[in-house]
């Protein structure tokens, strides 16, 4: 275990034998560090965090400090961080609340660049991308490898789908579809459209493609939402991808970019 001299860690916490902790750390109660992960100077850490393996965690970064909510009176709360996720520069993410079911979460294979900010209760899946400056409201979900762009601020309670892509300096207070890219501040500046590049990029083979396309087209006209998305589903329901989209619209509770 490398741990420099100046850092200063509470004696209830456990660091992986592996892991390293550099210059002007301040770890505090019940936080576990685990194997080969860096924590590479002036960071805060604050009680109960749990932190998996692999991660990098960039200086000037806090994690785990009490939730910004005027409900929160002190009670136990957790911040979960999963394995292979690097943290930059002053990134903040704190921990959650009862109301939230008292933790947050960031997935395995997260990428947070400086200056991110992740609210209480957020929930991030494997392998999201929040880019500089973006910041996230209590309660947010993000599914997996889905990337918020620089300077968007999201809505608390939004719920963003996989592959999604959030164009830069976006604001979105709706939920946001998978496979789709969003981007825009109010309802009539957004512009929802298929993410073709990231689904390519990510190996999606082309009859998903094009079936996530045309239920696109399907349900993003003048039709009642209900019966666009009973039409969608009946003609490429069949593909899990699709059927993933059509089930994303039904269950919104925030209401869906369309």
């Amino acid at each position: 275990m490398a741990i420099h001299t100046t850092a200063i860690i509470d004696p209830s916490s456990e660091i992986d034998p592996t892991a390293s902790i550099g210059p002007y750390c301040l770890i505090g109660p019940r936080v576990v560090v685990g194997p080969e992960t860096q924590i590479i100077g002036h960071v805060f850490i604050d009680k109960d965090t749990v932190i998996g393996k692999n991660c990098r965690i960039f200086p000037f970064a806090s994690l785990g400090a009490d939730p910004q909510d005027l409900k929160y009176a002190g009670e136990s709360s957790r911040l979960i961080i999963g394995d292979n996720v690097t943290i930059r520069e002053s990134v903040t993410v704190h921990r959650g609340t009862l109301s939230g079911g008292g933790y947050t979460e960031i997935g395995d294979g997260c990428l947070l660049m400086a200056t991110v900010h992740v609210a209480h209760d957020c929930r991030l899946s494997r392998d999201v991308v929040l880019s500089s400056f973006a910041v996230l409201a209590g309660h947010v979900h993000i599914e997996e490898r889905a990337i918020i762009s620089g300077s968007t601020a999201v809505h608390q309670f939004v719920h963003i789908g996989s592959h999604a892509f959030v164009g830069g300096m976006s604001g979105p207070a709706k939920d946001v579809p998978p496979y789709m890219i969003m981007a825009g501040v109010r309802d009539k500046d957004v512009v929802i459209t298929p993410n073709l590049v990231g689904l390519r990029r990510h190996n999606f083979p082309a009859a998903t493609i094009e079936a996530i396309t045309n239920a696109y087209r399907a349900i993003h006209n003048h039709k009642p939402i209900a019966q666009a998305l009973a039409e969608a589903e009946e003609k490429w329901g069949q593909v899990p991808e699709v059927a993933n989209f059509i089930n994303f619209y039904r269950h919104s509770e925030r209401g869906v970019y369309r």
